[in-house]
């Protein structure tokens, strides 16, 4: 007899370590839901208090939404030494391109959205973290600068 309680009481115990789901509270589930959060985001700054798009401009989100919209938007392409605009980028959510209206060829590399148009190669950062190191470069003139996303 002492066994089958004993099995049991180990039983039910496993049982209740297993699904974690019971720790959390309504409230505070609805508040994940809400953000975009996970427990682990929560605790590397994602604010449960704020939308999902908020902390998607954070950078806090699930990789699969950073990873397919992380380019979507205006882009504007400055000349560093000028601060005069050098393009302006579109990208779609299926990541089609466009540098002043005219569309190109995009390939993701090295983290990044990399495409060409005449002798200026741009590079476009997908985490939103890096967004402020997307650059282009002029390899006739020799000359760079940062792309910011305006939208």
């Amino acid at each position: 007899m002492k066994k089958i309680i004993l099995t049991t009481s180990i039983g039910l115990t496993t049982l209740c370590m297993i699904n974690p789901a019971y720790a959390i509270d309504a409230k505070y589930r609805a508040k994940l839901e809400r953000s975009g959060c996970t427990q682990v985001s929560e605790m590397q700054g994602c604010d449960i208090n704020k939308s999902k798009a908020e902390n998607a401009k954070a950078g806090f989100l699930n990789n699969t939404v950073i990873n397919t919209n992380s380019y979507t938007g205006i882009w504007t392409a400055k000349n560093s030494n000028t601060g005069q605009t050098v393009a302006k980028i579109h990208v779609d959510h299926n990541q089609k391109v466009w540098v002043n209206g005219q569309e190109v060829k995009a390939k993701t590399s090295d983290g990044g959205l990399i495409f060409k148009q005449g002798f200026i190669t741009f590079k476009l950062e997908g985490d939103p973290k890096h967004q402020n190191e997307s650059v282009w470069h002029d390899s006739d003139a020799q000359t760079s600068g940062p792309i910011l996303k305006t939208n």
